[in-house]
């Protein structure tokens, strides 16, 4: 019964951020396109911290359970966390709001490359210099950023969602700001952790 316990909330736990990075980066390419950064290759996996998490989980259930029940448990939960699961992207309602996202991206990208919008340090989208901006187009603009930071607060809890983990929609948000300026072009402009400025 214990045994059964303890792998379940380990399991339910664990967030799959390779997986979700790996979903984030199609979307992201998608959503901008022929502006997305050639060559962006991906992280290299964290295998050293993926380690110490295991063993971080072992100590503690050795501490607790006896040798043959934490060997048992040690056998089991690192296949578990092996085992990556995918991210479920496909969804009507997901299809929709990158589909949504994409069509903008055109009339967003020429304020990206003028650095009259960038990318914030939670995944979204927020003007930096309005100035930059015509006069005439600058409700335009701000419409437009309004309705991509709605398309991409629905989107991070629209994967959650699908996923069957609503918990995991900060996780997604975060792993989306950082790929959303890893993949942005040159000239981009995007918020450092502090959210001051910087260009790409």
């Amino acid at each position: 019964m214990a045994l059964g316990l303890v792998a379940c909330v380990t399991i339910n736990i664990y967030f799959p951020a390779a997986a979700a990075e790996e979903a984030a980066r199609t979307i992201v390419r998608d959503v901008l396109g022929e502006e997305a950064a050639p060559g962006q290759g991906e992280p290299a996996p964290k295998e050293e911290s993926k380690m110490d998490d295991e063993q971080s989980s072992l100590d503690i259930l050795q501490t607790g359970l006896s040798n043959t029940l934490a060997g048992v448990v040690g056998f089991i939960i690192p296949q578990a966390q092996a085992a990556q699961p995918n991210i479920d992207i496909d969804s009507p309602a997901i299809r929709k709001l990158r589909a949504s996202m994409s069509s903008r991206q055109n009339a967003l990208a020429a304020h990206y490359r003028s650095g009259a919008l960038g990318f914030t340090n939670n995944g979204l989208v927020d003007v930096r210099d309005l100035k930059l901006v015509s006069l005439r187009d600058r409700n335009k603009v701000k419409k437009m950023v309004a309705d991509e930071n709605g398309d991409r607060k629905a989107l991070y809890a629209e994967i959650a969602r699908a996923n069957g983990q609503p918990q995991w929609e900060k996780n997604i948000r975060d792993t989306f700001a950082r790929v959303w300026v890893e993949e942005a072009p040159k000239g981009y402009w995007y918020q450092d952790g502090k959210g001051n400025w910087r260009q790409k």
